[in-house]
C-alpha cells in the first residue's frame, strides 16, 4: 500500500488511517518512555511539558482517526493487532538532545504521513462512505497540529543551543 498513488477504496483508506493510528501510538509510547526513563530529576519543566503535550495530542489524534475508520465500509484490523506493531521497545538516546531529536523525528514523520495521505485522497476519484470534505478537514487539522509540533520542538532546540 503506497501513498504515492490515489486511495482506491474504503478498505485501503481504513488501512492507511490505521497506519496513522500506529504512528500516533508510537509518538505517545515514546513520549512516555522518555519521561519514565529520565523523570523530573533529569528533564526540565519545558521538556516535561512538551512530552506530556505530545502524548496527549497523539492520544486525541488516534481517537479521531479511529472514529473515521469506524465510519468506513471496511473491516479494520483489530486494535490489538495494531498495538502489537508498536509494543516493541523503542531505542533512543535518553539525554536532553536525544529526547528532543527523537520527538522532532516523530513529529516530522507524522506530519509527512498526513501530508502524503491528504494528497493521496485528493488525487482519488473514489467516493468513500465517509464524506470527503469531513475526512480531509479532520486530516488537515491533524496535519496542522503536527506541523505546530515540529515548530515547537525546533524552537525549543534552537533556544538550547
Amino acid at each position: 500500500m503506497s501513498l504515492t498513488q490515489p486511495v482506491a477504496s474504503d478498505h485501503q483508506l481504513a488501512r492507511l488511517l490505521q497506519i496513522g493510528m500506529v504512528l500516533e501510538e508510537v509518538v505517545e509510547a515514546r513520549a512516555h518512555n522518555h519521561y519514565e526513563a529520565l523523570g523530573d530529576d533529569e528533564l526540565d519543566a519545558e521538556i516535561v511539558a512538551l512530552l506530556e503535550d505530545a502524548a496527549e495530542e497523539s492520544g486525541e489524534h488516534r481517537r479521531r482517526l479511529e472514529a473515521l475508520v469506524d465510519e468506513l465500509d471496511a473491516d479494520p484490523i483489530a486494535y490489538e493487532e495494531i498495538e502489537r506493531l508498536v509494543s516493541a521497545r523503542y531505542e533512543s538516546d535518553t539525554d536532553f538532545d536525544g529526547v528532543l531529536y527523537d520527538q522532532l523525528c516523530n513529529e516530522e514523520t507524522a506530519y509527512k504521513f498526513y501530508d502524503d495521505l491528504i494528497a493521496a485522497i485528493e488525487g482519488s476519484d473514489i467516493e468513500f462512505t465517509i464524506g470527503r470534505d469531513r475526512l480531509l478537514a479532520v486530516l488537515e487539522e491533524i496535519r496542522a497540529e503536527e506541523r505546530e509540533g515540529v515548530e515547537e520542538v525546533t524552537e525549543l532546540m534552537e533556544r538550547r543551543r
